[in-house]
């Protein structure tokens, strides 16, 4: 089986590249604009015609995209998330229309949830800012396709790489500059962050991948959209709890540093993976615990002896 995966040098494509690279008879090609990747495909600069070359040539049975942004204005965001993938459904009908496309959506497509009412496929959307919008532009394009498509709606993930614009990588970032720091230059180590009284459905990046796989090797029509998470709304401050306990933190964490937008916009999101479950034979496998310790594992500071010992 051969699988063009767009994205790859991302976060969660990073993550999907390594699952189906072990997966026995597949072929895993890259697309992008990276000179490293196999087939180069400017998913951004939104060309059909120029795509559909590229994809006869490249002749996936498979095509998963995880490519995406998450930050930047609207212009940007639109160009990525909404006629990106729109293009590429234009460039698949061309060049590969019996091709199963898989595409990462984003579980803020949905916008505030209900507390105590995880969201399903078919409830209607009200994104509460530019990323959602976008995201949720690129799901019409690409369930609207007539393609043999489906949208994974992902949770928030959490993981090793995370990066800094998320609150998981900016929390283990804030954790590995504390632990490198030489210790009893303070009497006490702050963590310094915003409000955590949200609630979030948390899943570990790894079992998003593994539901990449499922939905790009299933047999036979998909739902048009699946979500993809851990299916219960935990409170941040809980995640944060559990980074600081596998970074060794014993100091206090500060919630008083202000919070971000979108937090005092969504305070509770949650979506169901009944779906997902009955679809793909998918469920979240792994404890916000365990994606935890492997974002941490992934990012801990190497400290030098003179640094561990006491003063």
């Amino acid at each position: 089986m051969r699988i063009l995966l767009l994205g790859a040098g991302g976060y969660l494509g990073g993550h999907v590249a390594e699952r189906l690279r072990a997966r026995p008879g597949t072929t895993v090609l890259t697309g992008g604009r990276s000179p490293a990747d196999d087939v180069p495909l400017d998913l951004a600069a939104g060309r059909p015609r120029e795509m559909a070359r590229v994809l006869t040539a490249a002749a996936p049975d498979a095509v998963v995209n995880c490519a995406g942004a998450t930050g930047g204005d609207a212009v940007h965001l639109a160009e990525v998330n909404a006629r990106g993938p729109a293009a590429l459904c234009a460039a698949l009908r061309e060049a590969a229309p019996g091709a199963r496309l898989v595409h990462l959506g984003s579980a803020a497509e949905y916008g505030p949830g209900h507390p105590g009412r995880p969201a399903a496929e078919a409830d209607p959307c009200a994104p509460a800012g530019p990323y959602g919008a976008t995201k949720l532009a690129g799901t019409v394009a690409v369930t609207a396709s007539g393609l043999d498509a489906v949208v994974l709606r992902v949770g928030n993930p959490v993981g090793a790489g995370a990066p800094v614009t998320g609150l998981p990588g900016r929390v283990a970032d804030l954790l590995a500059g504390l632990a490198a720091g030489r210790p009893g230059t303070e009497t006490e180590q702050v963590l310094r962050l915003g409000d955590l009284s949200a609630y979030r459905d948390f899943v570990d990046v790894r079992d998003v991948a593994r539901a990449v796989e499922l939905a790009a090797t299933a047999a036979g029509p998909l739902p048009p959209v699946l979500n993809v998470s851990g299916g219960q709304a935990v409170p941040v401050r809980e995640l944060v709890r559990r980074l600081a306990d596998a970074a060794g933190f014993t100091g206090r964490i500060d919630e008083g540093d202000g919070g971000s937008d979108r937090s005092a916009r969504v305070s509770w999101q949650c979506s169901s993976v009944t779906a997902a479950r009955e679809a793909l034979g998918w469920r979240p496998a792994r404890s916000l615990g365990d994606s935890a310790a492997a974002l941490w594992a992934a990012r801990a500071p190497a400290l030098a002896p003179e640094e561990v010992a006491a003063p």
